[in-house]
């Protein structure tokens, strides 16, 4: 599963530097796929879908951080837990049953967004 903020987000902005993967954004910021990644330029993702990785994506949230779903691997390949879980002081980090990955998906998903890592 891929980690959502709540709207229980105090907007501390403490889970925005842990995230390894640059998947975590401030409410009404625009993302890209090359932020914090090796992408760049046209690009197909794991799930098929082709994006322009330079591209700005509109925000998920206009109110308080948001992790972009597309980038978030739980921290697989990085960290044992989610950092942003670790580090929240609301608790507000919590896995988003609506995007179910497996670890293998997800340990997939931080190779494409960094190969040589």
């Amino acid at each position: 599963m891929a980690i959502i903020i709540t709207d229980e987000c105090i907007n501390c902005g403490a889970c925005e530097p842990e995230c390894p993967n640059t998947a975590i954004y401030e409410g009404a910021d625009d993302w890209r796929y090359k932020d914090g990644t090796s992408l760049t330029g046209k690009i197909v993702l794991p799930d098929g879908r082709e994006v322009d990785a330079d591209e700005t994506q509109e925000p998920i949230s206009d109110e308080v951080y948001y992790i972009a779903p597309d980038k978030c691997t739980e921290c697989m390949g990085f960290h044992e837990e989610p950092q942003c879980a670790e580090v929240c002081p609301v608790d507000c980090c919590v896995p988003d049953e609506n995007i179910v990955e497996t670890e293998e998906q997800l340990l997939a998903k931080q190779k494409f967004m960094h190969p040589d890592g």
